[in-house]
């Protein structure tokens, strides 16, 4: 069977493989039932979902023909790298900056990972969204997450 698609094929392998591993990680967790859900119970339908969706792409990849027959391009590294930074950079200052300096800080640096940079937009999305994870998430869920550097708040 001939690869007609090397981006979906690919693509649709990760999704499956990746789906797979959630499901099959997810059952060391209780399910609960539908009424009264576990913490098993969504990790493992979600994995299912993206099992699913892979194995749809995987099969497109081999019945639908392409131009070109879409093949992988170079590596994005700089993309990778600032993204993963960017995640590894909120993680630890979360907690010594709170979310009202390691958001933006965050927003800032992931930014930078792409062709396209502008103070305007960073500034606008960074505001939008520490304004809207602290409704979400300490106001509306009322979670224990640091606002305020420690150095403010004592």
């Amino acid at each position: 069977m001939k690869i007609k698609s090397q981006k979906d094929f690919w693509s649709g392998l990760m999704f499956v493989a990746v789906g797979i591993g959630f499901a099959w990680g997810a059952t060391n967790y209780s399910f609960g039932s539908s009424a009264r859900p576990g913490p098993g119970y969504f990790p493992f339908g979600l994995g299912i979902l993206q099992a699913i969706l892979g194995a749809f792409l995987l099969f497109e990849s081999l019945v639908v023909e392409t131009e070109d027959g879409q093949p992988i391009g170079k590596w994005a590294w700089k993309p990778l790298i600032m993204i993963t930074a960017s995640v590894a950079v909120f993680g630890y200052t979360l907690p010594k900056l709170g979310m009202a300096a390691s958001l933006p800080l965050l927003v800032l640096i992931t930014s930078l990972a792409g062709d396209e940079f502008h103070w305007k937009d960073v500034l606008i999305n960074a505001i939008v969204l520490t304004v809207g994870s602290w409704i979400i998430f300490i106001y509306g869920l009322k979670l224990v997450i640091p606002v305020w550097p420690v150095f403010i708040t004592g």
